[in-house]
C-alpha cells in the first residue's frame, strides 16, 4: 500500500493514511479514460435540436407557377428544400444520444483517474473540512493553505457550510463520494479527499 500524508485545514501535516494499490496504483490506459469521458459528455446532451422538413413547413399547397412556358425550372411547392423558407433535408430531430459503458470498465476508469492524480502529486487528503459558519473568505484561505486553486473536493457526508461557502468560488467543486466520476476528476487540477471519503471509495471500488 502507498502512504499518503494527511493535512488539516491550515495545511499542516497531521498524520498518514494507507492508500490501496488496487485503487490508487493501477496501470493507466488512455483509451479507457477516453471512452468513459466520452460517454459522460454524450449522456449530458439534451438532444433537443430540431428542424422542419418540407411536409412540416407552413404553406406550399399551391403550385407556384404553371408547369410550362415560364422558362424556369418546374416547381410544385414553395416549401421545397431548394427554395428560401423551404424545409430542411435530413434535418436534426429530437433524439436520445445516451449509451452505456460496461460497469466494470467505468469502475476501472475511476481507479485510473484516481491513480493519475496520485502519480501527478495533485492528490490531497484532509482530515476535516468542517466550517462553523458560512464564510467564503475562510474557504479561500483554507484552499490557499492547501495550495490548491482548481480543485474537486470529495466529502463523505452533507457539509452544508462547506458547500455554501464554496459555491461562489470559481474552479472549485464540492461533490459527495457517491457522485465521484472520471470527468470531474480529470477536469480539475487537484483532487481533495476527506479522510473518511477514502474509506468510502475503498468500499466502492475494491473488488
Amino acid at each position: 500500500m502507498a502512504v499518503q500524508d494527511v493535512y488539516n485545514m491550515d495545511g499542516e501535516k497531521v498524520s498518514e493514511i494507507d492508500l490501496a494499490d488496487e485503487i490508487f496504483n493501477v496501470p493507466i490506459k488512455q483509451h479507457v479514460l477516453h471512452e468513459v469521458v466520452t460517454m459522460q459528455m454524450v449522456n449530458r446532451r439534451a438532444g433537443t435540436a430540431a428542424a422542419k422538413g418540407r411536409s412540416e413547413v407552413r404553406g406550399g399547397g399551391q403550385k407556384p407557377y404553371r408547369q410550362k412556358g415560364t422558362g424556369r425550372a418546374r416547381a410544385g411547392s414553395r416549401r421545397s428544400p431548394l427554395w428560401r423558407g423551404g424545409g430542411v433535408v435530413f434535418g436534426p430531430k429530437p433524439r436520445n444520444y445516451a449509451y452505456k459503458v460496461p460497469k466494470k470498465v467505468r469502475r476501472q476508469a475511476l481507479r485510473m483517474a484516481l491513480t493519475s492524480k496520485r502519480q501527478n502529486k495533485t492528490l490531497i487528503v484532509v482530515d476535516s473540512l468542517d466550517f462553523e459558519t458560512i464564510k467564503t473568505k475562510h474557504f479561500v484561505e483554507v484552499m490557499a493553505a492547501l495550495k490548491a486553486r482548481e480543485a474537486l473536493i470529495i466529502i463523505d457526508r452533507k457539509l452544508e457550510n462547506l458547500e455554501l461557502s464554496s459555491r461562489n468560488v470559481p474552479h472549485v467543486k464540492v461533490l459527495r463520494s457517491e457522485g465521484l466520476n472520471v470527468y470531474d476528476i480529470l477536469k480539475f487540477k487537484h483532487l481533495i479527499l476527506l479522510e473518511p471519503s477514502v474509506k468510502q471509495l475503498a468500499a466502492r471500488l475494491l473488488p
